[in-house]
């Protein structure tokens, strides 16, 4: 079984789809867990599951320029849809795509747990996805300044990721009143009796939980600790291995070892992706909620990004953060005023119907977005992902070869995604005994 991408056109409807792509209405609705089947948005995307891809003809296309695409030869396309090689194609002509060997990846998902106990949403959304992720990363265990670690709660969690073999993440952060503290950065990696005392009591709480994987999330950091930053990784890494677990960290999205500003210094790429088993690259939030709308994670940004992680490491230890959100501005913006109100997919999709406007689709930064007028008049600019803006990511990890994914955050539903994740890669999974 494959997955077919469509986009909802004027006078569309699921009955017209369903005959279209031979399969039925409630496949569709079960599928895109659409809860106004009769009520389709212009510019909506919807994930089919048929037996094979098709490619619907556009006007001058070639089998030669098809075949490119996709990677298949003109005469292995011609043979699966018995036609000459030098065909003309009829324009909306269905051609179908045999599909191509799944290939492993890494897929992992930040879930944050906040307050005494796992909402039942978040419960909910870790039994939805564990199924689709080789890693549960749970955000976070924040570090204190004596160097022990205030835990989020876990409630079922280690339970969930054991019934789906996912391996569970012990995230460990420099996160201090809501902020990333460069000063309790500082204690715990160049104050020895601190830095000692927090390698202990990670090793104590890993154990505790049967954590398998350690991610650190150190933000802001000073660039003046970037080399003890490289330091104390090097004694996590060799503390970790002996006791046979795999060290990863999140890295802020640098574009050259140069790169000012306070948030990328201290992340010297090269260095650390020397020492530790995997990198998450934090490829989002060009669009963010206390600044201008626009893409969330625009393909061009991202790709610049990942191009340059891999002059310096390796790419079987890259993976591609990305996004599960959007974003819904009120315009005018104003910095300093209103920040973004984040939506899922699903609630962008039904913020376009309520407010009876159609789904645009940027293809400079392959994502879709959408403008709207609320009942105090107030104009909305909303930039979401979709199935289309997903797949153009997938086909990035194809065409770089790179370890694998890492979403920010489990709780906002996006079905879509995982759909397309378990139809086009392998998800590895892990022993976690």
């Amino acid at each position: 079984m494959t997955i077919q991408i469509y986009v909802v056109k004027r006078g569309d409807t699921l009955n017209d789809i369903a005959m279209r792509f031979k399969t039925t209405v409630n496949e569709i609705i079960r599928t895109n867990e659409i809860e106004t089947p009769n009520q389709l948005v212009i510019g909506q995307t919807i994930v089919i599951p048929i037996r094979g891809q098709f490619y619907e003809v556009k006007q001058n296309d070639t089998l030669y320029q098809i075949g490119r695409r996709f990677q298949i030869s003109v005469e292995e396309l011609a043979r699966v849809n018995r036609i000459r090689p030098e065909a003309i194609l009829p324009i909306r002509f269905l051609l179908y795509i045999p599909q191509r060997p799944k290939r492993n990846i890494n897929s992992n998902a930040y879930i944050e747990p906040r307050g005494n106990q796992v909402s039942e949403n978040l419960k909910q959304a870790a039994r939805e996805a564990s199924p689709y992720l080789t890693h549960l990363d749970v955000f976070s265990f924040q570090a204190q300044r004596d160097g022990t670690l205030r835990e989020p709660p876990l409630d079922q969690l280690p339970q969930i990721a054991a019934q789906n073999r996912t391996v569970l993440t012990m995230v460990v952060t420099n996160l201090e009143n809501e902020k990333f503290s460069d000063e309790l950065g500082r204690i715990l990696l160049t104050n020895q009796s601190v830095k000692t005392a927090f390698l202990n009591e990670i090793v104590r709480v890993a154990k505790k939980y049967q954590f398998k994987e350690i991610h650190f999330d150190f933000e802001y950091l000073r660039p003046a600790d970037k080399d003890a930053y490289i330091q104390f990784l090097r004694e996590a890494t060799a503390r970790f291995h002996q006791e046979g677990w795999t060290i990863s960290v999140a890295l802020a999205p640098k574009t050259s070892s140069q790169q000012k500003g306070k948030w990328y210094e201290a992340h010297d790429y090269e260095a650390i992706g020397k020492i530790v088993d995997h990198v998450v690259l934090m490829t989002y939030e060009w669009g963010y909620s206390g600044g201008p709308p626009q893409a969330v994670s625009p393909i061009g940004p991202v790709r610049q990004v990942i191009e340059y992680a891999l002059t310096v490491i390796p790419a079987n230890k890259i993976v591609m953060g990305q996004n599960l959100y959007g974003y819904d501005w009120t315009l005018p913006f104003v910095q300093g005023g209103p920040i973004a109100k984040a939506v899922s997919p699903q609630q962008a999709i039904a913020l376009a119907r309520e407010h009876n406007v159609s789904i645009l689709y940027d293809e400079t930064a392959q994502a879709p977005h959408f403008r709207y007028t609320d009942a105090n008049n107030k104009e909305h600019e909303v930039w979401f992902e979709d199935a289309r803006s997903i797949q153009a990511k997938f086909n990035l990890i194809k065409e770089l070869n790179l370890n694998g994914i890492a979403y920010w955050k489990l709780g906002l539903s996006f079905p879509q995604n995982w759909l397309l994740l378990s139809d086009q890669f392998n998800i590895e999974k892990r022993t976690t005994s």
